[in-house]
């Protein structure tokens, strides 16, 4: 007999996630603290408790969690932006801050479920554009968005100008 398959939303996080995604946000720091510890401290939280809780509550900020069966694998954090002036047209974009899959459910296709979760709600935003920055240290993360469709927009260059703890 084949085992039931488990069942999985992507909803919008809300303050029950609290624990979920700081567990998640720790994953992040370690793989940039790997990658640059130059700039990424080994511990310590990216957002408090309560900033946490203000972006989850925030419209233009929208977090959203893969739940399974009532635990978080995963999150994408999100903001809409309006950019105008100048020689720029006006248009909505979404910029993705982050991505997390738990290191348990790497590979398990969760990441690609958040992404397409995420392209549906900026084109129901009528967003013209999906944008992010990875880091050149993570090029798992790097694959995954150009596997997702993504290319690069432009290329943020950079000079140490001290010594680093690489």
């Amino acid at each position: 007999m084949t085992p039931p398959m488990s069942t999985f939303t992507i909803r919008k996080a809300e303050a029950r996630d609290l624990d979920a995604v700081n567990v998640l946000l720790r994953q992040v720091l370690a793989i940039h603290h790997k990658g640059r510890p130059d700039l990424f401290n080994e511990t310590g939280k990216k957002y408090t408790d309560t900033e946490l809780l203000e972006i989850f509550a925030d419209p233009d900020t929208p977090v959203f969690v893969y739940d399974k069966e009532g635990d978080v694998l995963g999150y994408a954090f999100c903001e809409l932006k309006h950019v105008s002036g100048g020689s720029l047209r006006p248009i909505s974009t979404l910029y993705i801050d982050d991505v997390c899959v738990h290191e348990k459910a790497r590979g398990m296709h969760i990441g690609k479920s958040l992404f397409e979760h995420v392209k549906a709600f900026a084109l129901e935003q009528g967003c013209h554009n999906i944008t992010l920055h990875v880091w050149e240290c993570n090029p798992a993360a790097r694959a995954f968005y150009e596997a997702m469709g993504m290319t690069p927009q432009y290329t943020s260059m950079e000079l140490l100008c001290r010594g680093t703890n690489k």
